[in-house]
């Protein structure tokens, strides 16, 4: 099922031509056509802006907010407020969970941390809130039941989105010019078209080649597998592609988040993204730098002791994390982070993982 747009509003997104297309959508979408196109026709996609937001209200841009606790909704609330994200008032905001699968957390956002950001974000002042996704190991319909979406939907009056049921006209190609995708990517319109942008992650490692799912693998789900009337096999490219993880850190370019949940009360260190060696960390972080918060997310992985190959060399040399950085979304370096805590357990952990945020 296709998400509701006024009559008006999907009348004008059909009908917009190029220019047109990118003056209508939002302002990290410059370079875009409205009309769906082959991937190969469109104009390259423009350097995404600043943060200014934070910037502006004299915050560091880098901060990562960590929580100590066990109990999610808690530590969601406090997070918020420690970190002070720009201002939902009055907007149309879009909170992307992870339902790769409907397992448990952290194999999946947990309907506690979800009811918490959509109580956070209405308080806030929210004009709409939807939810949305695309699962990658199951079906989404099935995997947002099990995670209770629709039964939270009914009960808040938020809007969903099962992106699998999308339409052509419904999805956003981009260029694959600087990038390593051969044909370029398409990323639902629900998301790209909110005003704001909530990135709800889960704390663990990915056995299939991304080596771990933070904030920058969580926007995969975004990405279309397969887009109406075009056959080729967006996933399927990016799981073959030796490149996976450059691929990962370039679809972050399509847009900028007003603010990141990484719920690590519970962590997989090994296996994943469904299933894995699980620990009980006992942690909350949150930011509006997906690069700082999945770098003290890897920090917090090695830590507890983790796969080889998160472990190995510097976080800042990661595959994900690099590429990121030369795209210029967020922290190149551990001496930008700011970290932001509430107690003496917060500041006791951020002492532990510290030494290893190198």
């Amino acid at each position: 099922m296709s998400p509701h747009f006024p009559p008006s509003r999907r009348k004008l997104l059909q009908g917009l031509g190029l220019l047109t297309g990118a003056l209508a959508l939002p302002p990290v979408l410059r370079g875009l056509g409205s009309q769906l196109t082959p991937a190969s026709s469109l104009s390259p996609i423009s350097p995404l802006p600043s943060p200014t937001p934070i910037a502006a209200a004299g915050l560091n841009p880098h901060r990562v907010v960590l929580v100590k606790t066990t109990d999610r909704a808690a530590g969601v609330r406090e997070a918020m407020a420690l970190l002070q994200p720009p201002s939902f008032r009055d907007k149309r905001v879009f909170i992307k969970p992870n339902y790769n699968t409907g397992d448990p957390a952290p194999a999946a956002t947990d309907p506690v941390v979800l009811e918490t950001l959509v109580q956070s974000v209405r308080g806030a002042g929210a004009r709409q809130i939807t939810v949305g996704d695309r699962s990658g190991m199951a079906n989404t319909r099935s995997a947002m039941t099990q995670m209770q979406v629709f039964a939270l939907a009914d009960r808040y009056g938020f809007d969903t989105v099962v992106f699998d049921d999308l339409n052509r006209e419904d999805w956003q190609y981009f260029d694959p010019q600087g990038t390593h995708w051969s044909q370029g990517f398409a990323i639902a319109r629900p998301v790209l078209e909110a005003e704001a942008i909530v990135n709800a992650c889960c704390l663990k490692t990915h056995r299939f080649g991304g080596h771990f799912t933070l904030s920058l693998k969580n926007t995969v789900g975004m990405v279309a597998r397969y887009v109406p009337g075009d056959g080729h096999d967006y996933m399927g490219e990016l799981h073959r592609s030796a490149h996976q993880r450059l691929m990962i850190a370039e679809v972050n370019r399509a847009y900028r988040p007003s603010l990141v949940v990484i719920d690590g009360v519970d962590a997989f260190v090994d296996g994943g993204p469904e299933q894995g060696r699980r620990v009980q960390t006992g942690v909350i972080l949150a930011s509006t730098d997906r690069i700082a918060i999945d770098a003290v997310g890897i920090a917090i992985l090695r830590m507890l002791g983790t796969t080889p190959t998160v472990a190995r060399g510097s976080i800042w040399a990661q595959a994900q994390i690099r590429r990121a950085a030369d795209l210029g979304l967020g922290a190149i370096g551990p001496e930008q982070v700011e970290w932001v805590t509430a107690d003496r357990a917060g500041a006791q952990m951020v002492e532990q993982i510290r030494p290893f945020l190198t």
